[in-house]
């Protein structure tokens, strides 16, 4: 595994050489559970700066807590709420400069400052979010915007 900020890339040659990975790694693998595990590990060991990388699953109407690196976090979220609730019932990209700005922000760790969340929209179902934290003011940016969206498309087939 690699770090973005360490390979001799670019920025997007490193996020599709980790797309790539995810794909590999998930191949063959049908448990949802399992491959959202390693989809989340890969992330926080690709990332830096971040500290918390997971996913919430919807399940009755709110978000609940799936497989995820980083500090314990809040359990259930409803539509709506933070900028994963927020996301979820929009069903759209929120990349968050700085989450104390944001109305309604849930801080499961006092630490982040920032925030990126992508829904995960399988057979045009909502079926979860990719939430990503960091302890950085404005860490994520258009490139990482658009890579990670990448990412979770080339994920969703395994879940």
């Amino acid at each position: 595994m690699f770090n973005v900020e360490s390979y001799q890339g670019s920025r997007e040659d490193n996020y599709n050489l980790v797309i790539k990975q995810a794909q590999a790694l998930l191949e063959g693998e049908s448990n949802q559970i399992a491959n959202l595990s390693n989809a989340s590990a890969l992330l926080n060991q690709f990332l830096d700066r971040i500290n918390w990388v997971g996913f919430y699953l919807m399940e009755d109407g709110e978000l609940v807590l799936g497989p995820f690196q980083g500090l314990p976090a809040c359990v259930r979220i409803p539509l709506g709420k933070g900028v994963c609730g927020t996301s979820a019932m929009l069903q759209e990209t929120l990349r968050i400069e700085d989450v104390h700005q944001f109305p309604g922000h849930i801080a499961c760790d006092a630490a982040s400052e920032s925030e990126i969340v992508i829904p995960l929209i399988k057979e045009g179902k909502l079926i979860g979010v990719l939430d990503i934290d960091s302890p950085e003011k404005s860490r994520f940016d258009e490139v990482d915007q658009k890579k990670l969206e990448e990412y979770v498309e080339a994920i969703l087939p395994y879940l």
